[in-house]
């Protein structure tokens, strides 16, 4: 377990005391998934080509991580597993540039600490392999085997020492989608090592190793990602940038598809998402984010990766002029896209390690698009002639439905003004209620079922959650190693939900449901699904419709004026505001 930036192997040792006062103290073992992300960075520092994770119980009762990197010769399997010891920083460090993943010296003795712990090893120029198993962070005995150079590290029952924090772990299903999440990170970060999870003997997830950050793209987000997304580089302050990023058409209803890797590791910046999130500013709904790998190398000198227990934050040298730089930079990249007139065969631009990507075809623009855009009009053709009146929500006023705006916001008058009413909230907020009174929707099924490809964490998601999906209305059924075929999807008040919001449902639920409401689990699964089979934007709804939408919120037992995730159904304008913006006598 070496730097690979490093020639040769450097031989495990302990680091000084003064360096590890200079180490973020904190615990490395939280979860299965931290301890996967641990041992599959150990794999990759110690230059592994392919890395194979077996799970049991969804890693809580059994983790095997197998690779065939450069392997520890046996004379330092106990330092391995010792407390600050390590092969990849020097004993006086630095710590503040560090090119290896791993670094602080504690992540095999803080896993040996809560597990059984076996750690097997063979160097390549050693006959056989040495292992050592550790109890409870006790050593228990030394022993020899027989291996194909590299390691494997086998850890079993975790926390089973410290049971009030095995309690706090979630199901086995849902402990393992994390696991899928986490190694598909660190793949994307780094692509040339291959990855695979097996979990109770059966693959689900497997990702093989490239040197075209496209390909790896595809492997995790999927192949139709390709087709809809835009190639990223360029130069940013302190070194440069590149990476896939998808177009407004696959953004997600979360953060979490949006892949960030530094030199390699694999990271969660929030500054960073956000200055790529705002490059799309205009062109996609606040509710949305985008989705795409992009990776940074930076000059080590200008991070900081000993922020942060588990490495997941690290530290920029002047963060915001980084933070604009990136902003500007997928801005550009998202402008300056091809019309698809001008797009022919080896015009679009070389992707970063491999071959030229096919064409991207963003929406097609022509002469045309220099012309005005049409103006957003007030669809009044399907009201009634009379006003149509609405009872009131307490304690508001009777409505008087005058038309629809961009076939979304409901334009009526009131006795003290105008109100506007937000068709999708209205709905969300409906069949939330629904959901958490009666737990099931309704479900249409399909007189020909869809075979629909899921990514490997929609597939773990769809296992810890298939009966939270069964609810949701979505009858599914297994269809080859990576698609299912959807039979029914949800419907209510006549209305069905689109097939391929599956995937925006399983992406949400694989993070624990909508991050924006505070409650439960639970809560958060009802809003996702009540989000994903409302009334959404741009659907043509009739006046009666929305009429039995306001019935319905002014029939429900306390005063709802948002949707589940806390945005307004109603904005009221009342009549004095009106006369103030108009300068009235009185206002």
């Amino acid at each position: 377990m070496t730097d690979p930036a490093a020639p040769g192997r450097r031989p495990i040792r302990r680091l000084l005391p003064a360096t590890v006062e200079r180490i973020a103290a904190g615990e490395v073992v939280e979860r299965p998934a931290s301890v996967v992300k641990e041992l599959v960075e150990n794999a990759i520092d110690a230059q592994a080509s392919s890395v194979v994770v077996r799970l049991v119980g969804g890693g809580i009762d059994r983790v095997e991580v197998a690779d065939d990197g450069v392997g520890i010769p046996p004379e330092e399997l106990g330092l391995a597993v010792e407390r600050h010891a390590t092969s990849k920083l020097e004993p006086s460090g630095p710590v503040e540039s560090v090119g290896s993943l791993g670094f602080r010296g504690e992540a095999l003795a803080a896993i040996g600490s809560v597990t059984r712990l076996r750690l097997i090893s063979r160097p390549a120029d050693r006959d056989a392999a040495e292992g050592i198993s550790v109890v409870g962070g006790a050593v228990a005995g030394r022993f020899s085997t027989s291996r194909a150079p590299g390691t494997t590290a086998e850890v079993e029952d975790l926390f089973f020492n410290t049971p009030a924090r095995r309690k706090f772990l979630r199901s086995p299903a849902s402990e393992q989608v994390e696991v899928v999440r986490t190694v598909e990170r660190l793949y994307l970060a780094r692509p040339t090592v291959g990855v695979r999870v097996e979990s109770e003997g059966r693959e689900i997830l497997a990702c093989p190793p490239t040197a075209n950050l496209r390909d790896a793209a595809a492997n995790v987000l999927g192949v139709p990602f390709l087709a809809a997304s835009f190639p990223l580089h360029g130069e940013i302050p302190g070194g440069r940038l590149f990476g896939a990023v998808g177009l407004p058409a696959v953004a997600a209803p979360t953060s979490g598809l949006l892949y960030l890797a530094v030199n390699g590791r694999a990271v969660i910046s929030r500054p960073i998402a956000q200055s790529v999130r705002a490059a799309f500013g205009d062109v996609l709904p606040r509710t949305r984010f985008p989705t795409g790998v992009i990776h940074l190398e930076l000059d080590l000198r200008t991070i900081d990766v000993n922020v942060h227990p588990t490495k997941r934050e690290i530290r920029f040298a002047r963060e915001g002029e980084l933070s604009e730089a990136i902003r500007r930079r997928v801005r550009e990249a998202l402008l300056g896209l091809p019309a698809a007139s001008e797009v022919v065969k080896g015009s679009a631009r070389a992707f970063p390690g491999g071959p030229e990507p096919p064409p991207i075809l963003p929406p097609a623009r022509t002469e045309a698009s220099a012309r005005p855009l049409p103006q957003r009009t007030l669809d009044v053709a399907s009201v009634p002639a009379a006003p149509r009146t609405v009872a009131a929500v307490p304690p508001g006023p009777t409505f008087e439905l005058l038309g629809v705006l961009d076939a979304l916001y409901w334009v009526a008058t009131t006795e003290d003004g105008l109100t506007l009413l937000d068709q999708h909230a209205a709905s969300e907020r409906l069949l939330y209620e629904s959901l958490r009174r009666d737990g099931t929707l309704a479900r249409q099924h399909l007189v020909d079922p869809v075979t629909v490809p899921l990514s490997a964490t929609e597939r773990a998601a769809w296992a810890a959650h298939e009966e939270a999906v069964r609810s949701a209305g979505f009858e599914l059924d297994p269809f080859g190693p990576d698609s299912v075929r959807v039979r029914s999807v949800p419907t209510y008040r006549g209305r069905s939900a689109r097939v391929e919001a599956i995937h925006d449902l399983l992406n949400e639920l694989a993070e624990g449901g909508r991050p924006t409401l505070p409650d439960g689990l639970a809560e958060r699964t009802a809003a996702t699904i009540a989000c994903h089979a409302a009334i959404r934007a741009g659907d043509v709804v009739a006046p009666e419709e929305i009429v039995r939408l306001i019935e319905s919120l002014d029939a429900l037992p306390e005063r709802v004026r948002s949707c589940p995730h806390g945005r307004p159904i109603f904005v009221r304008i009342p009549r004095s505001r009106l006369d103030g913006w108009f300068l009235r006598r009185g206002a």
